[in-house]
């Protein structure tokens, strides 16, 4: 397999990505773990098993140096490109985005890691005070155990319509198995630290209607999937997610 990375397509952080030929290599730079990395090949290569439409892995290897995992390339457009594009198509596309969100968590995949032992291991080291810690853990027991397939990162930068007509979903780093409406909590504060408030309303709203799920059980999650992201340490993030990590009881 020949690589050659001449063509950036996206940057993300610590992450570049390159279209090379028919394959989509995605270049990891020295701040990542090599086990983060192979974990994020083998809890993508578990999801390609469930039969969802994602980009195949075709290799992991070491390109100048630096880890990298190559997949197949999707010719497509990401659907949050599509909605800037077309944004008289907004209802359209949230109506498809919820349902893929559902059409995921409707997959079960067990060798994942469990979503609540994720989320307690983050806020063991998010910093908090130990009594709001003890709290946020005392929650995370008390959650109802569910083994549903949960995305951990489902935003519409995730999602390739593809000019094949299939909808592809990306970037499995953080999928885990556990409580669908814990990766909705999450799903929500992604659009609140992205600055879209209202879109995140809209998408809850949808979210419980079309899951048939109480608001109040998806809030329930959001103290929790708060604190676990403040490990990231982004200082931008941090009074957001400080005032929703110590709001322990919704009503």
């Amino acid at each position: 397999m020949k690589i050659e990375l001449n063509n950036v397509i996206a940057e993300r952080g610590a992450k570049t990505l390159y279209k090379s030929g028919n394959y989509c290599v995605k270049v990891f730079d020295g701040s990542y773990s090599k086990a983060d990395i192979l974990n994020e090949a083998l809890n993508h290569a578990r999801v390609e098993e469930t039969g969802l439409s994602v980009p195949k892995i075709e290799e992991v290897a070491k390109i100048d140096g630096r880890w990298a995992i190559v997949s197949e390339f999707i010719n497509g457009k990401t659907l949050d490109v599509l909605a800037a594009e077309n944004p008289e198509r907004g209802a359209e596309y949230l109506d498809k985005f919820v349902s893929l969100q559902l059409l995921i968590q409707s997959y079960k995949c067990p060798l994942l890691n469990r979503i609540k032992d994720k989320m307690n291991r983050k806020i063991s080291a998010s910093g908090l005070d130990p009594t709001l810690r003890y709290e946020l853990h005392h929650m995370i027991d008390g959650m109802p155990k569910h083994a549903k397939l949960c995305h951990g990162d489902f935003n519409p930068s995730n999602i390739i319509v593809g000019d094949d007509g299939k909808d592809y979903i990306i970037d499995w780093a953080h999928a885990t198995q556990g409580n669908a409406s814990a990766d909705a909590a999450r799903t929500y504060l992604i659009f609140c630290l992205n600055g879209r408030a209202e879109l995140a309303e809209k998408y809850l709203d949808l979210f419980c209607k079309k899951s048939d799920t109480a608001k109040q059980y998806v809030q329930k999650w959001m103290p929790i999937v708060a604190a676990s992201q403040l490990v990231k340490g982004k200082p931008e993030e941090k009074a957001f997610l400080l005032r929703w990590a110590t709001v322990v009881d919704f009503e």
